[in-house]
């Protein structure tokens, strides 16, 4: 392993310790100056942006993934906006989160702090490692970065600044780092004494081979295979709009949809309208058997179109019987990311969204929504398909973990042991108000 990554790990771990202490008013003054330092180093930035999208034009890369990769004047305006966000928010760590008597002057809190270093594996969007780095700074964790390679120059430029800005208000150095090749991650994912938890972006083979190649626990998600189910008893017009922006908002990203269900009660009316919307926006539609009875100038859909994250102008169509048939269809092929009903009827939306077993299930509105700042969470690191510790976009709350401090006056459990033991109170007690410093 080179000693290299293992002297970033290792100054992660030392800076995440103090960040752990810092007060919510110092890391918010921290993301301030981070905000300001990205504004102050556009130049640098934005070429070498430039650089890589030249690069990836030049590699032949795909129109979805150059679109992903670019970051321009706007995207910056963007994710300054994002950071200022998440000063709004307010800090988990330190809130107290129950609070008990055990018996007199003998207090139990459970309070909320960092999870301590984050190694962050994800795409090419360089906004993301912005995000990233914000919420960690704010949740106190210190953090490993490594995205994709063609993005390489502007990952560079960015940690940079982003460290610099920190950095110049007063937070630890060291606390964000930057790996840049594949044998970098390799390395990280052998420091289980130096890394709490990795958080990979990227295929399901590729979140795989993480889970398989690190003792360090694993959250996050791999495919994002979203799914629109129209109910027999959807409004037409809204079916519409909410498919068309589920899957055209933009094309290339985890929850876009990628497969529509129709309720065969509504497909003869539906679909043709849906080909003409959808055709104007140039997605091409590739359906099941009943579909193309509907549209015989369509693709037929195979078995593997159902198991396709697209990130493209392209969606498969399934007419199902019923909404049973919906239900298991999204749970046989989908990734547990977030799936969406259209209809009027309140009882099957209710009952769609107690079956399917995803992340984020929706009722008459665009899977796009699934997103930490559309949820108000400031930001997110990822979405996580897993059923612990954090589940569907990962912002703050999902970047802390919690630790129990006991106050006594001298108690000691002999006390509460024996024929005359003292007897425990177990008091609830009503949790101070937050403290926002």
């Amino acid at each position: 392993m080179g000693e290299d990554i293992r002297a970033v790990a290792a100054a992660a771990r030392d800076a995440s310790r103090l960040l752990a202490a810092e007060p919510t008013t110092r890391k918010n003054a921290a993301l301030e100056a981070v905000a300001a330092s990205l504004e102050a180093e556009k130049k640098q930035i934005l070429a070498a942006n430039r650089h890589d999208i030249a690069a990836a034009e030049t590699a032949g890369l795909a129109e979805p993934l150059l679109k992903r990769l670019r970051f321009d004047e706007a995207k910056l305006a963007e994710a300054v906006r994002g950071i200022h966000s998440v000063v709004s928010l307010p800090d988990p760590v330190g809130r107290v989160q129950e609070l008990r008597e055990l018996d007199e002057g003998l207090l139990l809190k459970k309070v909320g702090c960092p999870i301590g270093v984050i190694g962050m594996i994800f795409e090419s969007r360089p906004d993301a490692l912005v995000q990233i780095a914000s919420l960690c700074l704010k949740s106190g964790n210190g953090v490993l970065l490594k995205g994709g390679s063609e993005a390489r120059e502007t990952n560079k430029a960015l940690a940079a600044a982003i460290a610099r800005g920190a950095e110049a208000a007063g937070m630890p150095s060291g606390w964000i780092g930057l790996l840049q090749t594949r044998e970098d991650v390799g390395a990280m994912l052998a420091l289980d004494d130096d890394i709490d938890l990795i958080i990979p972006r990227g295929s399901n083979e590729f979140v795989k081979h993480i889970m398989d190649n690190t003792r360090i626990p694993v959250l996050g998600h791999a495919d994002g295979i979203c799914h629109v189910f129209v109910d027999a008893a959807a409004d037409i017009d809204m079916a519409l709009r909410v498919v068309s922006d589920s899957k055209t908002q933009y094309v290339a990203v985890c929850n876009a949809a990628e497969t529509l269900l129709v309720h065969r009660d509504i497909a003869d009316r539906f679909l043709p309208e849906l080909a003409v919307t959808l055709s104007e926006q140039g997605v091409r539609l590739r359906g099941c058997k009943v579909t193309q009875k509907y549209l015989p100038d369509i693709e037929h859909a195979t078995e593997l179109d159902w198991e396709t994250e697209y990130l493209d102008y392209i969606l498969a169509v399934r007419v199902v019987d019923d909404l049973d048939a919906a239900v298991s269809h999204i749970n046989q092929y989908g990734s547990g990311h977030t799936d969406a009903i259209v209809t009027t009827h309140a009882e099957t939306a209710e009952l769609f969204m107690d079956l399917v077993d995803s992340a984020s299930v929706m009722w008459n509105c665009s899977t796009r929504f699934a997103d930490g700042f559309r949820y108000g969470l400031g930001a997110e690191v990822g979405i996580s398909t897993v059923k612990v510790h954090a589940r569907g976009p990962v912002g703050l709350e999902g970047l802390c973990t919690y630790k129990w401090r006991v106050r006594g006056a001298g108690h000691v459990v002999a006390e509460y042991s024996g024929p005359n033991a003292r007897s425990f109170t177990h008091r609830t007690l009503a949790l101070p108000e937050a403290d926002s410093t």
